[in-house]
């Protein structure tokens, strides 16, 4: 049984001003998948694809407009969720708009311990705050200090240390080093990997550097303009790509050899990304996409299995 499963999961934000029926964003409209225990699934896309937003409404820190989310088989779409924060957590994007600027880095850590009772004593809560501190890297004298006085990558060490706080099994990682310099990058990468061994954890990890997700993830998928379009494992993603955004993708990210980077094939895409207000009929990325045919206006391709677990949603694989 997976340990995360949405099924048709739609988000859609009504635009300020209009009336009931009116105009919406379409952020995530009908994404289906599943996280297996223990697993890293990568999502990667432009931004304002959806990537973000099926992260939150995964975890409920948005109500999903349809469709369910399921955790370890239960129903949790409508559920209460002060009982479940404590198995799910999320590591924000920016490290420093989501500390409180008015906390220490000890209250701000200390605050889950405190909302889901963890500690009996004082003493017992200190001494949890001060080895949640070591584990990500920081030391006991550094609770005291507020957020200002920290380097972005410490901030995002206490974001880290603050998700790990209630022992969570599932955490949503929102682009948690795109913010960073590439040598701390690593650095946070290579961290969240041992703890995900040390505390068997399971991470949705977003981000939009294919190269980072490829390091980290077991499978990836592929959004774009609120849908699914790829999904396989991070090996087959990068070997043998379907879908035509994929490979847009994929030959847009560096590689280390400079002589392979000036012999690689290049794909450009025309054209800006369609407003996920009113999105084009049939399949989204047609208005780009260099193989499209009239039937890809008239429909749009269903996420098929192509074989090995690979998922596409293209009329022309």
């Amino acid at each position: 049984m997976p340990l995360v499963e949405i099924g048709n999961l739609k988000k859609y934000f009504r635009i300020r001003g209009a009336r009931e029926g009116g105009r919406y964003v379409r952020a995530v409209d009908g994404v289906s998948l599943s996280i297996g225990e223990g697993e890293t699934l990568g999502l990667v896309g432009e931004s304002g694809c959806g990537k973000t937003t099926l992260g939150r409404t995964a975890i409920r820190l948005y109500d999903p407009t349809s469709g369910s989310v399921w955790y370890r088989g239960e129903d949790i779409t409508k559920a209460k969720m002060l009982s479940h924060r404590r198995k799910m957590q999320i590591i924000f994007q920016d490290p420093s708009a989501s500390l409180n600027p008015r906390m220490t880095v000890g209250e701000i850590v200390g605050e889950a311990i405190d909302i889901h009772r963890l500690a009996s004593s004082r003493a017992e809560r200190r001494d949890m705050i001060v080895t949640l501190l070591a584990r990500v890297g920081l030391n006991s004298e550094q609770a005291n200090r507020y957020p200002h006085e920290f380097s972005g990558g410490q901030q995002q060490r206490v974001g880290i240390a603050r998700a790990l706080a209630v022992g969570p099994e599932f955490i949503v990682c929102d682009e948690p080093v795109s913010a960073l310099d590439v040598s701390i990058q690593s650095q946070i990468v290579n961290m969240l990997e041992d703890m995900q061994a040390e505390f068997k954890l399971t991470y949705l990890f977003i981000a939009h550097d294919i190269s980072v997700v490829r390091h980290i993830s077991n499978r990836i998928g592929v959004m774009y303009l609120g849908k699914l379009i790829e999904l396989t494992s991070s090996a087959e993603l990068h070997k043998a790509p379907l879908h035509p955004y994929t490979k847009t993708l994929l030959s847009a990210a560096p590689t280390p050899d400079p002589k392979k980077n000036r012999q690689r094939e290049r794909i450009t895409l025309e054209g800006e990304i369609p407003s996920p207000i009113n999105p084009p009929s049939g399949c989204r990325f047609r208005t780009r996409c260099p193989y499209a045919e009239d039937a890809c206006a008239r429909e749009e391709p269903e996420l098929k299995e192509h074989g090995g677990g690979h998922f596409a949603a293209c009329f022309k694989i």
